[in-house]
């Protein structure tokens, strides 16, 4: 009896284990993996961006009424003395921390404590050098002391487009190279936001097709036109709301990418529940018309 009843616990620890530290695609019932799945989405911009401004109890159990089982976590300096709680309601709940917006030495002891491995999202440095080399190796080795960090945790750092040099694809996807070629950084990628690439739709096809091998998360949104958005107009849209994101996310399907979807809040004056559901019943909508 004594036997059996370890087993049983270790097995309900495996479980619990999995549920907290990963993600991925499901399969449909043809064998192929249903990348836009309810299970490979991700809670992201849900913390500061919040009109109720939830404290993590009540975020995790609104995760849970949605049916939304990974998050990725933002935050400002006042919710700094609640990472740890935000750590375990995720996992009271069983939710996946998929990742930890930029850095702040108060998670290293956590990561440590709780033995999480969330990938941190970082923007690198736009720099101010000449050349293009230059400002490659430049955004590189800004990136390196985070790189050993990310490294020594057995975290995955994944570079966060948001405009301007350093939100270039094929700069983050240079930088990228150098590490991994340089400093044996394969734990490096990319996080790729639809909200911060409205000047990358009309070629978005080839930018995914390079950032692809690198790729750790794409955050999806609703997309106008870039000059729409540049004029000050409709950044944030839930999704299926746009005139682009169709034919984006149909680019992504035939891509075979499969990691996680992100599905964004990002608008401080609504409920963050309220825009999760309406951006998921945007995805669900457009995945029933075809996507």
């Amino acid at each position: 009896m004594k036997r059996s009843a370890s087993l049983t616990t270790f097995a309900a620890s495996i479980t619990v284990l999995l549920v907290f530290t990963s993600a991925g695609a499901q399969t449909n019932d043809d064998g192929h993996e249903d990348v836009f799945a309810p299970s490979n989405r991700v809670a992201w911009c849900i913390v500061p961006f919040d009109a109720k401004q939830r404290g993590p109890a009540d975020r995790a159990e609104m995760l849970v009424r949605l049916g939304i089982s990974n998050v990725a976590y933002d935050w400002r300096e006042t919710h700094v003395p609640t990472f740890e709680e935000e750590i375990i309601q995720y996992r009271k709940h069983k939710l996946n921390y998929l990742a930890f917006w930029s850095w702040h030495d108060a998670m290293e002891p956590l990561i440590r404590k709780y033995d999480i491995h969330p990938q941190i999202w970082v923007m690198m440095k736009n720099s101010p050098a000449d050349s293009q080399n230059e400002k490659v190796a430049d955004a590189a080795a800004a990136l390196l002391p985070l790189v050993e960090k990310t490294r020594s945790l057995n975290c995955k750092l994944a570079i966060y487009n948001h405009g301007g040099w350093a939100g270039e694809p094929s700069n983050m996807v240079a930088v990228v190279r150098l590490l991994r070629q340089q400093h044996n950084a394969t734990h490096v990628g990319i996080v790729y936001n639809f909200h911060h690439g409205h000047e990358h739709i009309a070629n978005f096809q080839s930018h995914l097709q390079l950032m692809k091998p690198f790729l750790f998360c794409l955050n999806i949104n609703g997309m106008d036109d870039a000059s729409v958005v540049a004029s000050g107009m409709n950044k944030i849209l839930p999704v299926g709301s746009g005139k682009h994101e169709l034919a984006m996310l149909r680019i992504v399907k035939a891509s075979k990418y499969n990691g996680p979807i992100g599905i964004l809040d990002h608008r401080p004056e609504t409920d963050s529940e309220v825009t999760l559901k309406e951006n998921m019943k945007g995805l669900d909508a457009l995945i029933q018309a075809g996507l």
